[in-house]
């Protein structure tokens, strides 16, 4: 089956590299073409002209209304029996409009979002949470298995959004801890070093305590997940939160940090640039 990708930002970049080095990568598109030139594959100008050309189609956009302009696009052209995975972060209400757009086209859609930051797309380590169509999903496994190490099928369509939803919440929480933990150990004179080493061998231990500790107490906030998106997540954990009626302290706390960050211009960093608010 024919694989094509549509947006080469900084995770869609690392998954096409992957599908590339595997041999599963037909064609791209990209609204800049100058993330296209190393792929020795067709390059579409348009959405339109590659849905026609693909079996399997992966979208990594942004926002909400990307996911919604492509899909409307891509309804125009793309042929019966065709997959979409969407591996972007967005409401469960886009993906469910999404899938409905795509219904009447015999079209199967599978909201796929992935979490694992730049790393995990760069490594294919990417865990990816999935709903829709199980046959749509065991039809694509061969595919997202080179850019994705766990993938879970979450249930029905809007099911894969709502469990990032909650990976997303689990982010803010964890960013709050380690950056006030961080900057408290910082403000004792305590060698951070030592203290994140230590520290990461015990019950706190955690993935962002690992591959961020280091950097944010050097000053260093190279994007692995830019805080401007981690904050556009954010609000639609709000949304979701009050149509379920629940309360999400810790990433409202986060979204008032973020905001603050990109207004001071942080907006570009890595989600660790929190620390910038506790040191000071």
């Amino acid at each position: 089956m024919k694989v094509g990708m549509v947006g080469l930002g900084a995770m869609g970049l690392g998954m096409a590299r992957n599908l590339a080095k595997a041999g599963l990568l037909a064609g791209v598109y990209n609204r800049t073409n100058a993330k296209t030139t190393e792929f020795n594959v067709a390059v579409y100008d348009s959405p339109e002209a590659m849905a026609v050309a693909v079996d399997i189609l992966l979208i990594c956009v942004s926002a909400d209304q990307d996911v919604i302009g492509l899909v409307e696009a891509i309804a125009k052209t793309i042929k019966p029996g065709s997959i979409v995975v969407d591996l972007s972060t967005v409401s469960s209400e886009t993906a469910k409009n999404a899938a409905a757009m795509l219904l009447n086209k015999e079209v199967d859609f599978l909201d796929a979002p992935v979490s694992g930051g730049v790393e995990g797309a760069k490594n294919g380590t990417l865990a990816m949470m999935v709903g829709g169509s199980t046959k749509a999903l065991e039809k694509v496994r061969p595919v997202i298995e080179v850019i994705a190490k766990r993938i879970i099928h979450m249930g029905e369509t809007g099911s894969g959004q709502a469990t990032k939803a909650v990976n997303q919440i689990m982010c803010a929480g964890i960013n709050q801890a380690v950056t006030e933990a961080l900057a408290f150990g910082q403000a004792l004179g305590l060698e951070m070093e030592k203290v994140i080493d230590v520290i990461s061998g015990g019950a706190a231990g955690n993935w962002f305590l690992d591959h961020r500790g280091s950097t944010m107490t050097h000053s260093t906030f190279a994007p692995g997940f830019k805080l401007a998106l981690h904050h556009k997540d954010l609000k639609i954990c709000q949304t979701m939160a009050s149509k379920a009626n629940v309360a999400i302290p810790l990433s409202d706390m986060t979204v008032i940090d973020y905001e603050e960050l990109m207004r001071d211009g942080y907006g570009d960093e890595d989600i660790s640039a929190l620390y910038r608010l506790k040191r000071s």
